[in-house]
């Protein structure tokens, strides 16, 4: 760009390679930042104009500057509850499972919870998912609740269900359901989060030090990544509180755009609430839209097909009646709340397309769906056609399915289906806006894996695995679009957000190695040296996390 700053700036990093992603002015190897705003962009020779007795000078050598990386899709606060106890996202057995359990169990005192999450329903290689491993290692008497991976389904031990009085089935209004066999027990399998709630609400919780101890340690290491904003699927409980209480304490590491959920049987008073909360902003936080599922998972049974999965199942709608879906999403955006929408099963997707295509936008934030698991072509070209983001996850496909069809989604769905999945490439090609994200803690939140795995169709790290439809893989530029220039036109921000560019939003991303020229096998573990957000340094590689 070669031009000066109109005032000394604040900050100005340097760097070998700056990828501004600005299309009038592609590359440069410094930027000045004054406030949190890109005051300019230029060379190396251009930074002692820029300079005053307090500016900072970062200067990063060999690194690669890039526009500051944005998770498209995250749950923060959620992801406190979904992430308590132990991990067991790397069990692939029940052996394993069992052994994991009484681990944990050793420590456990007296009466007290044993909670897990990230469990892979793989390790159930086909059986049926029942709490009779749970049982095997601890016994009856105490109480455990397991998140499963996809954070749609769990499972309980006999005396959790006891302690949350659930005895049988249910009614939801919602499509969740408490597993129960022929004889109207219940298995320990939940499905979907109202079956879920039954049972984490009778289980302890954090303290509110504790947990906003926790939220303050993620989002320190999201930066720590690299990560410089994040859409935060979810605002319930006390996500308010949380965050109020740690900008009062100082800066968020992260910037936030916060959607509360939109649950089956809303009435008009609890959509009244959500405009309401659209109000609700701090310094690096607002709220901005509405969350909705049309669907479950394929792994629980729950998507929405249009024909029956392998076992019978995701024939059915999240909502028992889907025109209160149509009517819901309608009426938000009629009142300016852009909308968010979980879609996986191919009838799921259809059908909210046909609904946002009567949808206003009248906030210039473009409505989105997300996941989008398994998709027909005819759909394909809809996501520009009606100005809808398409919001995906990589890693939801490198890491819970194979090439070989040899896991539980790809058997559920069955080789057609499971051959039109993920269509990241095609969506690009097509001309769509596709917003990548990690969707944590289904997946880890490293956005250098993620754009790798866009990259490889397999896990970065992993080359002897065989690639999953490498056509749909993503080109590297695609891959750091998706993180940067679409994830801020996805936000209505592309006229001020996702560019290196004078006048825009002074978030960057400093890398030891090129996202663009780099294996994607080595930048998966590549430094991230710096991340400065709304002009601020956020994290710098060398200083340890200060705990507070």
């Amino acid at each position: 760009m070669n031009r000066s700053a109109r005032s000394s700036a604040d900050l100005v990093v340097a760097a070998d390679t700056v990828h501004t992603l600005d299309p009038q002015h592609p590359h440069a190897q410094a930027v000045a930042i004054v406030g949190g705003t890109v005051a300019a962009v230029g060379s190396r020779a251009d930074v002692r104009g820029w300079c005053g007795a307090g500016t900072e000078v970062v200067d990063l050598g060999a690194a690669t500057l890039t526009p500051g990386l944005v998770d498209g899709h995250v749950h923060p606060v959620m992801g406190l509850d979904m992430t308590a106890g132990t991990d067991l996202s790397g069990v692939r057995t029940l052996d394993g499972l069992v052994a994991a359990l009484r681990d944990a169990a050793a420590g456990l005192e007296r009466g007290g919870w044993l909670r897990g999450w990230g469990l892979d329903p793989n390790a159930f290689a086909g059986a049926p998912i029942t709490a009779a491993p749970l049982v095997r290692a601890v016994g009856e008497d105490v109480p455990v609740l397991l998140d499963l991976f996809d954070a749609h389904s769990a499972l309980a031990s006999p005396a959790a269900l006891r302690l949350a009085g659930v005895g049988g089935p249910r009614p939801f209004a919602s499509g969740a359901s408490v597993v129960c066999d022929a004889d109207g027990r219940p298995t320990g399998h939940l499905l979907e989060l109202e079956a879920i709630a039954l049972v984490k609400d009778a289980a302890p919780v954090d303290d509110p030090a504790s947990r906003r101890q926790r939220l303050r340690d993620l989002l320190r290491r999201m930066a720590a990544v690299g990560i410089t904003a994040g859409n935060a699927m979810d605002f319930e409980g006390d996500s308010h509180d949380l965050v109020r209480a740690l900008e009062e304490d100082g800066e968020l590491p992260v910037r936030w755009r916060f959607a509360p959920f939109v649950m089956p049987g809303a009435t008009r008073a609890d959509l009244d609430r959500v405009v309401e909360q659209q109000r609700l902003h701090g310094r690096r936080w607002q709220v901005e839209g509405a969350k909705f599922m049309i669907d479950g998972t394929v792994d629980g049974g729950t998507a929405w097909l249009a024909e029956a999965d392998t076992h019978g199942e995701s024939t059915r709608p999240f909502w028992p009646d889907p025109e209160e879906y149509v009517h819901a999403v309608r009426h938000l955006a009629a009142q300016g709340v852009p909308t968010v929408t979980h879609a996986i099963g191919d009838a799921g997707i259809r059908y909210v397309l046909r609904a946002l295509a009567g949808a206003p936008t009248r906030t210039g934030v473009p409505h989105r769906v997300e996941h989008l698991e398994t998709m027909p072509s005819d759909l394909v070209p809809l996501f520009r056609r009606l100005d809808v983001t398409a919001s995906m996850q990589p890693t939801h496909c490198t890491h819970y399915t194979r090439a070989d069809h040899g896991d539980n989604w790809s058997q559920r769905l069955g080789p057609e289906r499971a051959g039109r999945a993920f269509r990241t490439r095609d969506l690009r090609e097509a001309g769509a806006r596709l917003a990548l994200g990690s969707d944590w803690p289904i997946a880890p939140f490293d956005p250098r894996a993620v754009m790798a795995d866009a990259r490889l169709r397999r896990t970065a790290g992993h080359p002897q695995e065989e690639p999953v439809l490498p056509g749909q893989a993503l080109t590297a530029r695609m891959a750091l679009e998706g993180y940067t220039t679409h994830a801020a036109a996805a936000a209505g921000l592309a006229d001020r957000a996702g560019m290196l560019r004078a006048g825009f939003r002074a978030d960057v991303t400093a890398f030891a190695l090129d996202p663009l020229t780099a294996d994607p096998d080595e930048f998966a573990e590549a430094p991230v040296l710096l991340t400065v957000v709304d002009g601020a340094v956020a994290h710098r590689a060398g200083e340890a996390l200060a705990v507070s």
